[in-house]
């Protein structure tokens, strides 16, 4: 009888120790937006290898990655648009902010030997709406005059998840274009009326990048990586911008709420890029939870401070996206250090 109690503590000790944290180190889990995934699942990398903390990033979408923080089911969402007031209270606690990086939406598109193309947003309504349908149309000819067009039919690419970088295209659009706005309006998931659909930055990349004549709108870095040439887009100011580091950082020159929850498309700042956002991190304030241990609490902290911190911007800007204007780094300093674990501040 002595050696079966033995022999089962010895189990209920061997299973106690699968669920803890491998020689004291932490596991991590997120989930959300494809838009970030590139600075991610580098600057994740550098901060596993540099904590000891191990830390997995699932490219879900934005939408998913908010489901799954609501149900519990990760550590960290991420996402490209931030949480209503309505989705705040259906959280079920507390959610906290972390603008991680700044990143364009641009239109993409097929055309061989044509570059430069200049794209304003009544004629991306257009294009979207199924009004114009054919490159050599005059309405695109009118404002590239210098540019010899295929006939050749247009075939859009939107997205068919729920989706954060579909949200800030069509925030911008609906601000921009009346009858977009009236017509198709602005939500992570929207009924297009002509075109193709494609999961997540990647699937309509690709599309773009095999299908003659196609145009979509995709992060800028996934252009950038698959080397598919980008237009100049007609800013607030009236001139035509192209997505650099330099005029998606003018855009974040607005006022920033404490809790950093703001739009920054069609920026009223004369050299910015039109469609330019943040992306965020969520999490819950209060990080004792589902039997959650304070050492998982402190490790992701740790991320968020490494991620906001000189390395990690310096990742960002290496991955194309623009580094966070000293303004928010210092609003996240503080919303991090109003994160809690059993009520207690875990890094005051």
């Amino acid at each position: 009888m002595k050696k079966i109690i033995l022999l089962l503590s010895g189990a209920v000790m061997m299973l106690t120790a699968c669920n803890q944290d491998k020689e004291g180190k932490a596991k991590l889990s997120g989930a959300g937006a494809t838009f970030p995934a590139p600075f991610y699942n580098i600057v994740f990398k550098n901060y596993s290898e540099q904590s000891g903390n191990e830390v997995t990033y699932g490219a879900t979408g934005s939408g998913s990655g908010i489901r799954s923080l609501k149900d519990r089911t990760v550590d960290f969402g991420a996402t490209d648009v931030f949480l209503s007031d309505d989705e705040l209270k259906e959280m079920g606690g507390e959610i906290v902010h972390i603008p991680t990086a700044l990143g364009a939406v641009v239109l993409s598109y097929n055309l061989p030997d044509v570059k430069g193309l200049k794209l304003t947003a009544e004629l991306i309504s257009e294009i979207y709406r199924g009004k114009i349908k054919n490159w050599n149309d005059p309405k695109i000819k009118a404002i590239n005059s210098e540019i010899t067009f295929p006939d050749l039919a247009i075939t859009p690419v939107y997205r068919s998840d729920g989706s954060g970088t579909t949200y800030v295209f069509t925030d911008y659009m609906s601000k921009a274009d009346e009858l977009w706005n009236k017509e198709i309006g602005k939500g992570k998931s929207l009924e297009f009326p002509a075109g193709i659909a494609a999961k997540g930055n990647p699937g309509v990349a690709g599309i773009i990048s095999k299908t003659k004549g196609s145009i979509g709108y995709i992060g800028s870095e996934y252009a950038l990586a698959l080397n598919i040439p980008s237009a100049s887009l007609k800013n607030s100011s009236g001139k035509f911008v192209e997505a650099t580091t330099e005029s998606i950082s003018a855009s974040a020159n607005v006022d920033l709420p404490a809790d950093t929850r703001v739009m920054i498309t069609n920026s009223s700042s004369a050299d910015a890029y039109p469609i330019s956002t943040f992306t965020w991190i969520i999490l819950f304030k209060e990080q004792s939870y589902n039997n959650r241990t304070e050492n998982t609490a402190k490790a992701l902290v740790g991320l968020l401070d490494y991620v906001i911190g000189e390395e990690g911007q310096k990742v960002a800007a290496k991955t194309h996206y623009a580094p966070l204007p000293q303004k928010a780094v210092e609003l996240n300093k503080t919303n991090i250090k109003s994160i809690t674990f059993n009520k207690k501040a875990i890094n005051p």
